[in-house]
């Protein structure tokens, strides 16, 4: 079955079947594949995407509900958005496995909350999992992108 997709801007006609997981239309028929694959249960984050502008885990949302979404991957932030620049100054990312849910996940909290508090910060990110532990750089690093802290942790 033939569904288009709005996908970080552009309408994209994709071939799959309505209750197919988004990760694998992005990964497998789009090429986006900055979206990783984590628990395949919708409780790591590792899949996060934005669907108008809210998170949700592409890995157990169907294609057939996403419809009429707006959706936004981690490719649409270009490789120089200010959460992107902070990560890195932050040295944030270790095994980086998570790095695109985490970045998604602050994008839409940055979005919604220009100057996050410490507590903002920690509800809207305790959805995703970091095995590396970086939590505290995480944090500072949305605080950098909000412009609230300046400079690596």
């Amino acid at each position: 079955m033939t569904t288009t997709l709005n996908v970080n801007g552009k309408a994209m006609p994709v071939t799959a079947a309505p209750d197919t997981p988004l990760l694998w239309v992005l990964r497998d028929e789009l090429g986006l594949t900055g979206t990783k694959y984590g628990c395949g249960i919708a409780q790591c984050g590792a899949c996060t995407v934005l669907a108008d502008g809210q998170p949700i885990r592409s890995c157990s949302t169907p294609i057939a509900a996403l419809a009429a979404a707006k959706i936004t991957t981690v490719e649409s932030l270009g490789g120089n958005h200010p959460l992107q620049v902070a990560w890195v100054r932050n040295d944030v990312p270790q095994c980086g496995y998570c790095q695109s849910g985490q970045l998604m996940s602050a994008a839409a909290l940055l979005a919604g909350n220009p100057k996050p508090s410490d507590a903002d910060i920690d509800g809207a990110m305790s959805g995703n999992i970091c095995r590396c532990g970086t939590y505290q750089r995480i944090r500072a690093a949305i605080k950098e992108a909000s412009g609230q802290a300046a400079g690596k942790v």
